[in-house]
């Protein structure tokens, strides 16, 4: 599973990195980092990462196969 991020609506409320950190993170100005950008989500990671997604009150993530 890929995510891909609608950056410029995330507005850094940083629910995704609270369910999945090993996913997601935000940087010191509240900017998203997605720890595979332009990879696979590892397969122990999928259900956190599917969590985040859900979690985002913005929609700024989506599951991608």
């Amino acid at each position: 599973m890929k995510v891909i991020i609608d950056y410029d609506r995330c507005e850094g409320h940083g629910l995704c990195a609270e369910q999945a950190p090993a996913v997601f993170g935000l940087d010191d100005d509240a900017e998203l980092i997605y720890h595979f950008d332009g990879g696979e989500v590892p397969g122990d990671q999928v259900a956190a990462a599917r969590a985040a997604i859900v979690s985002c009150p913005v929609a700024a993530l989506r599951a991608s196969s």
